[in-house]
């Protein structure tokens, strides 16, 4: 058999049909491809530019078939067929499904694995139906490390399509230590890549928070990298054990060739791929308060604007610098509260979209899913399957008895964390946003009974009345 075109194959295709094809030899599609074959699968990849596919290739993987066309990766794949796509969300993942759609058959199954919005996955799944095919939206949290070595996974979409995947997607998942893979399935429709678009968007308030605790170190103690490091690495025990304390906990000791830090010589601008801005939209868009993660998100917006930030530094005033009157036990306390609000948030916009959209997910399921081989994955975890499983119809995360008393031993520290950063002049934008939240949860009469006479007063919305029924609606000739 030869390339289009023209050269030879540098190596053979397999004589035995292969399990799976993969389209897209991304860092995450390669990392895929080799968990695929070290699980013992017979794997046929591709990618648009062939001297990829080439590369990849060349140390002779077992496992591993090259194809060089959609119509060759369909000829020597098992039936039903099975395709996972590892490309560029968006327009990408389009034109590869219209070329897929050429070359499949009814019955055979088409996974996205990509970063894909919700809505484009709902619309595809109707897309595929209409073609014959199945098809599944797969959220996949790992990185490169967990692509390779087992990551996390999260597929919805046609339901059917689940039993001819599900061998296949368990075994390259991660397991914990029971042996229980990280991936199950999760709801029809978008559902698998909603619930990864909201894993990314609590990943964002858990990295903020992180970096927030860091600056009220550096800047605020004075403490020095070692000091940090040696901090950290304390925390990673106990409730904040988790992947990215460790992480923290490892950056903070390295040093380059020439002894520094490499931390200290990183640029302080970051940026955001999507993920976390439609966490944002869809909390909009479901009426959830997401406050403490749209502030994560908008964090990186504003470090993004580094020669402003260092302009202004120049002009705007700010309190003189003085160490912080707090001490490291207050810091561990204010994180793991804030960390607990940022789940309920997380989890509270799944539950609100799960009923808009009937897919009736089981939020302590999706924990468990998240356990190993993602980003976010942290002891912590299994409480919160234990709260869902405990009180299924549980309205709020907080509501649950750990993380009620959780809140209530460390809301004194986290109330003193807040008000030291403030008056010392340190940004504490999720800190501060998820004790806001906190307190206004807790709030059983907020000020919105003078916002609703402000809008009947200039715009005749009405509004209800404490004395009368839920549903009766008044109005006021103000002047």
């Amino acid at each position: 058999m030869e390339y289009l075109d023209g050269k030879r194959k540098s190596q053979k295709m397999s004589t035995t049909p292969c399990n799976i094809g993969l389209v897209g030899l991304g860092v995450m599609g390669r990392s895929l491809a080799l968990n695929m074959a070290s699980k013992g699968f017979q794997v046929a990849v591709y990618n648009y530019i062939p001297e990829v596919t080439r590369e990849f290739l060349s140390d002779g993987k077992p496992g591993l078939n090259g194809t060089y066309s959609y119509q060759e990766l369909a000829q020597c794949l098992e039936r039903p067929r099975k395709v996972f796509l590892m490309v560029t969300a968006g327009a990408a993942v389009d034109q590869v499904i219209a070329e897929l759609e050429k070359v499949l058959e009814s019955g055979d199954v088409i996974i996205d694995g990509g970063n894909s919005d919700f809505h484009d996955t709902d619309r595809r799944c109707m897309q595929a139906a209409s073609k014959g095919l199945l098809y599944i939206g797969t959220g996949v949290s790992g990185g490169e490390e967990g692509a390779l070595k087992g990551p996390s996974l999260m597929p919805g979409g046609c339901p059917e399509a689940w039993p001819l995947v599900k061998p296949l997607l368990q075994a390259i998942s991660a397991k914990v230590d029971d042996g229980t893979p990280c991936c199950d399935w999760v709801g029809s429709g978008g559902a698998g890549h909603f619930v990864k678009m909201v894993h990314n968007g609590i990943e964002y308030g858990d990295i903020e928070l992180i970096c927030e605790c860091y600056q009220l170190m550096r800047d605020g103690l004075g403490m020095t990298n070692a000091q940090m490091q040696e901090a950290f690495s304390r925390w990673n025990h106990g409730d904040l054990d988790s992947y990215l304390i460790g992480i923290t906990a490892d950056i903070l000791g390295k040093k380059d060739t020439e002894g520094r830090y490499i931390l200290d010589t990183i640029l302080d601008t970051a940026g955001q791929k999507g993920t976390g801005k439609w966490t944002v939209q869809a909390a909009l868009d479901q009426g959830v308060p997401l406050s403490l993660i749209s502030e994560s998100v908008f964090a990186r917006c504003l470090s993004s604007r580094k020669e402003e930030r260092v302009s202004a530094s120049a002009l705007l005033d700010g309190p003189a610098k003085k160490i912080l009157n707090l001490d490291l036990e207050d810091l561990r306390k204010a994180l793991l509260a804030a960390k607990i609000v940022s789940y309920a948030q997380g989890f509270s916009l799944m539950d609100s979209a799960s009923k808009q959209y009937r897919w009736n997910l089981d939020l302590g399921a999706v924990s468990l899913l998240w356990r190993g081989g993602c980003i976010i994955r942290s002891v912590f975890l299994g409480r919160i399957k234990d709260a869902y499983e405990k009180q299924p119809g549980l309205t709020n995360l907080m509501l649950s008895p750990w993380f009620r008393d959780t809140l209530a031993h460390g809301q004194a520290a986290w109330r003193r964390v807040v008000s030291e950063a403030v008056l010392h002049g340190i940004p504490v934008p999720s800190l501060s946003a998820g004790l806001n939240y906190y307190d206004g949860y807790r709030c059983a009469r907020l000020p919105a009974n003078l916002l609703q006479a402000q809008r009947d007063y200039f715009g005749a919305h009405t509004y209800e009345r404490t004395d009368r029924p839920r549903g009766e609606f008044f109005h006021t000739e103000w002047l």
